[in-house]
This record gives structure tokens, C-alpha cells and sequence, in this order.
């Protein structure tokens, strides 16, 4: 399962197949410095998404 206060370079590399959902909302440098630092909640909200619903998107990109 894929929490909130994880990093997107470590969702990344347990879960590759998340790439598709972060790439979707605008997240394009998945392989930048920021992406080892940043967690997925914090992603959400320089996103304007709603770190909930990315939650909710990415574990069902693993459950496929």
C-alpha cells in the first residue's frame, strides 16, 4: 500500500507501474532531485490535487 508520507522515488521504484497516474497530473520530472525528497502528499498539493484521491489512484495502479 502506498501512504501518504512516502517518497514519489521510492513509490517509483517499488511500484513502477504509478508512473502513468503521477504523469497524468502534470508530475513529469519523476527522475528529478525532488522526486527522492518530495512525498506524495506534498506532490499532490504543488499540484493542486487532492493527496487522498492521489492516494486512492496509485494503490489501484498497483492492485492491477
Amino acid at each position: 500500500m502506498i501512504s501518504k508520507d512516502m517518497v514519489i522515488g521510492q513509490v517509483l521504484q517499488q511500484y513502477p507501474q504509478t508512473a502513468p497516474v503521477f504523469l497524468s497530473l502534470g508530475m513529469h520530472c519523476l527522475g528529478c532531485p525532488s522526486a527522492t525528497m518530495e512525498s506524495v502528499e506534498g506532490a499532490a498539493m504543488v499540484h493542486g490535487k487532492d493527496p487522498d484521491l492521489l492516494i486512492e489512484e496509485l494503490n489501484e495502479a498497483i492492485a492491477r
